[in-house]
């Protein structure tokens, strides 16, 4: 990725902003607009939001690290966000997603305070779900993809997980919060019943991306995924990969070349005009575009669904 921050910089920068994070906590006595009545949770980016939020309810306080319209896989913690982190009850979290949020974990976040998603189920391989390719856009070997609640029963199960979790935190309320989990399941499986039956007849099943967010979908429904680019979505394709791609969507007859919110669609343009295609968004749903309150995982993920029964000629 261009702006990267380099590892041994990042680590050193991040350990000063814990101590700063860590002084202000002692200074302040606990985080601003604590409510000793609920649980106060960090989560890492959206999804995790989201989860916690519906299980929690009125029950827990969550603060989402990354805001509306930004690039979570960038974050970048200051040290205000450090704070949180050091006097959150429960930081919810996906290791390896967010370097600085690794760092600020291991140091300032006892393995009681802190859930790490990817314990709950293995991540499948960043090739998973799609086409391999040699060359230099592949994916280095042992890569894993984060984007797993783009499965809808992956992410029933991580909130059946949370709510066991919110239970130590909140032992009172641990049955509320199964309760919850429960009721999130059944939502989660009525979109997951939604997605199997609307592309289960299709006159394609390969869907071009501009980068590999869309494994564990594509792995659920039975779709194959090409990706202009790996799992980094600022890696810029090379003029090879670009050829490739192009082939394969005319191979496939593919009428839509999929891009993201969060990322620049100039690629997936490039692609779309030199096979006469169509762009159309697929959301990754890492985070939101913006505060609207009337768009949420569940209704962004069937806007994905009427994106994608357009684009594959689906019956």
């Amino acid at each position: 990725m261009n702006n990267r921050v380099p590892a041994r910089l990042l680590a050193a920068t991040t350990a000063a902003l814990l101590t700063l994070g860590g002084a202000a906590a002692c200074s302040s006595g606990g985080p601003a607009g604590a409510d000793p009545e609920r649980v106060d949770v960090v989560a890492a980016f959206y999804p995790l939001q989201f989860v916690a939020e519906r299980i929690g309810g009125d029950a827990v306080r969550v603060t989402n690290l990354v805001k509306p319209g930004a690039e979570p896989h960038d974050l970048e913690l200051n040290p205000g966000q450090v704070g949180e982190v050091s006097q959150a009850e429960l930081v919810v979290y996906l290791k390896g997603f967010q370097p600085a949020l690794d760092e600020a974990v291991a140091q300032n976040a006892a393995d009681d305070r802190s859930f790490d998603v990817a314990t709950v189920q293995p991540l499948l391989d960043a090739t998973a779900g799609g086409h391999e390719h040699e060359g230099e856009e592949a994916e280095a070997p042992g890569g894993k993809d984060p984007h797993f609640w783009l499965d809808p029963t992956r992410l029933a199960t991580v909130g059946d997980q949370l709510a066991e979790r919110l239970g130590r935190a909140d032992p009172e309320r641990a049955a509320d919060f199964t309760a919850r989990a429960r009721a999130l399941r059944t939502d989660l499986e009525k979109l997951d019943t939604e997605f199997a039956a609307g592309l289960r007849t299709c006159e394609r099943r390969e869907i071009v991306t501009s980068h590999t967010a869309f494994g564990y979908l594509a792995q659920r429904y039975q779709l194959q995924q090409v990706g202009i680019t790996g799992l980094d979505p600022e890696t810029e394709p090379s003029p090879r990969r670009l050829a490739e791609v192009a082939e394969e969507a005319r191979t496939h007859k593919a009428t839509t070349i999929f891009f993201e919110t969060l990322v620049s669609p100039k690629i997936a343009e490039t692609i779309a005009a030199e096979v006469g295609a169509k762009t159309a968004v697929l959301d990754p749903i890492e985070g939101l575009a913006d505060d609207d309150a009337s768009s949420d995982y569940l209704s962004v993920m069937r806007t994905n669904l009427q994106t994608l029964r357009t684009a594959l000629g689906c019956s």
